[in-house]
């Protein structure tokens, strides 16, 4: 089975542009204005609006107006929502209704009940289950105990995030869910925040077109 892969917190063009040349499946723009791979408001729309096709482009939001979502998903042409806070099932459906695709973010611990995702089963695209950390919504790089998936009894497809970096790509050989659909990478393959090294990159593409 062929992993997708997604590499989220993008912001700079010419890094973009190298990243694009890597064909992810997903790349991902954060819209949360307390994340450091922010997109600031003088962020060049042209960047998202010729683009190429392989890639879909996300949307990362968190618990963000319903209209300002919207906005975005005119300005820039998204074909993914990533919604990584407590929105509701309703929330989902009203965006999904504007065509593009829906991927929940979940936050995972120990305590995690994953009949929670029950009730976006039909709501959603795609699921995405990130590690837990205080204070924080992703890019944090931090991993959860992945035999935790085994609790998802849902058929709802799902990326995983948190901490995958190239030391622990073969564990994922381990995960034989049969929803798991693949990855998403951020800060463990960066310089800084927002800026992507490509060598590392390039390492994890040779990785997966060999899984």
């Amino acid at each position: 089975m062929k992993l997708l892969w997604k590499v989220c917190g993008m912001r700079d063009k010419q890094n973009i542009q190298e990243v694009l040349g890597l064909k992810p499946d997903y790349m991902g723009f954060i819209f949360f204005e307390k994340s450091p791979r922010n997109i600031s408001t003088d962020f060049d729309e042209g960047i998202l609006t010729h683009w190429n096709a392989d890639t879909k482009k996300v949307g990362v939001f968190v618990n963000e107006k319903l209209e300002t979502v919207k906005s975005y998903i005119k300005k820039y042409k998204l074909d993914v929502l990533q919604l990584h806070g407590k929105e509701s099932p309703e929330y989902c459906q009203e965006l999904r209704r504007e065509g593009v695709q829906i991927m929940k973010a979940f936050s995972v611990d120990e305590e995690f009940n994953f009949e929670n995702t029950e009730a976006y089963q039909n709501v959603t695209d795609i699921f995405l289950f990130d590690t837990k950390a205080k204070g924080a919504y992703g890019g944090h790089g931090l991993t959860f105990d992945w035999n935790l998936l085994n609790k998802y009894s849902g058929n709802k497809p799902f990326l995983l995030a948190g901490g995958i970096d190239l030391s622990n790509l073969q564990e994922l050989k381990d995960i034989s869910h049969p929803s798991f659909l693949g990855i998403d990478v951020n800060s463990r393959f960066e310089l800084e925040p927002a800026l992507k090294d490509i060598s590392r990159l390039k390492k994890l593409k040779d990785w997966l077109e060999r899984y």
